[in-house]
């Protein structure tokens, strides 16, 4: 067992048990995570630069590929630390705030497919008025809604983090602070820590994913009274994209909360492999599917390419 060389900072793990084999791990990890910047990177890059590409799918999508980046970039560098250098010191309130970016940018990404469901229910459903309803001003305020609905909740059990005692074991159990992790340490009351987690994670993943899943009702409904099935395949094409990105992220979701809820004889390495899939599979599928599936980008990454190739 390690002991906490300060009383004002955690521990953080990596493998337990495979100490020795961490550089190896952290190999793919490093691979992973270069891969993760460079897909959202580019995404990002190409909404900017492609002129075709500026418009409120394409929007969305930039904001799900920032949201991506921001959580590997909270917590990558950590896990690298302590894969790479052994570096598993981290002080209190860095560790706070990682928790709070963590969680806030998980509620923020399930805002944002809820934004890009409503963007394809106005697509499919009132085609004619697409531009009209979503307009630019719309766009960011919807935008601003989903950051502040992300941020702003999860601030109430964030806060009395710093003023918890911790008298148990300051050793974390996974690479990166969740609050999960971090209440269990506290010799405090965590009542409301305990009970306003699973209020705002039905409030938001739940409540999202029944509103993104009655939109893709009316939108099958809307498409089933086309009367070509060639228009009908072709306007559910467009949905494929975000349909594998919902799926991904609230199977993922589901059941990591359901392990870290009910998973008490679980082993800790099944843990583990969930909180992975989640900080390195969701931000590194989401970039692939849409360039797989989505006809608008590969053209645009292959202008962007054949440009600086004619440059070069």
């Amino acid at each position: 067992m390690w002991t906490n060389s300060s009383s004002s900072s955690f521990l953080l793990t990596g493998f337990p048990g495979l100490e020795a084999a961490h550089h190896w791990i952290s190999t793919p990890f490093f691979f992973v995570y270069v891969s993760i910047l460079f897909g959202n990177g580019t995404l990002l890059l190409l909404i900017k630069e492609d002129h075709n590409l500026h418009e409120p799918m394409y929007y969305f999508l930039a904001m799900l590929a920032a949201t991506d980046l921001g959580l590997t970039l909270t917590t990558m560098p950590t896990v690298l630390g302590v894969l790479w250098l052994d570096h598993r010191e981290i002080g209190n309130g860095g560790c706070f705030s990682q928790a709070y970016f963590i969680h806030s940018l998980s509620f923020v990404e399930s805002g944002v497919l809820l934004a890009m469901a409503y963007d394809r229910f106005i697509a499919v459903c009132n085609p004619l008025r697409y531009t009209s309803i979503l307009t630019n001003s719309r766009i960011v305020k919807i935008g601003l809604g989903v950051l502040i609905r992300g941020f702003v909740s999860v601030f109430p059990p964030i806060m009395p983090l710093y003023f918890f005692p911790y008298c148990h074991s300051h050793v974390l159990s996974h690479a990166f602070c969740l609050h999960q992790d971090v209440i269990k340490l506290a010799c405090a009351d965590i009542t409301f820590n305990r009970l306003y987690p699973v209020v705002l994670v039905v409030f938001i993943f739940v409540l999202d994913s029944l509103t993104i899943l009655l939109s893709y009702v009316l939108i099958l409904k809307s498409v089933l009274s086309i009367a070509f099935r060639e228009e009908r395949a072709k306007v559910l094409n467009t949905c494929v994209s975000h349909v594998c990105c919902v799926l991904v992220f609230y199977v993922t979701v589901i059941g990591l909360s359901l392990i870290h809820r009910f998973g008490k004889h679980v082993p800790h390495v099944v843990h583990l492999i969930m909180s992975y899939i989640y900080f390195l599979f969701l931000p590194l599928i989401n970039p692939i599917i849409y360039s797989i599936k989505t006809k608008q980008i590969q053209n645009g990454i292959l202008r962007i390419f054949t440009a600086y190739r004619i440059g070069g």
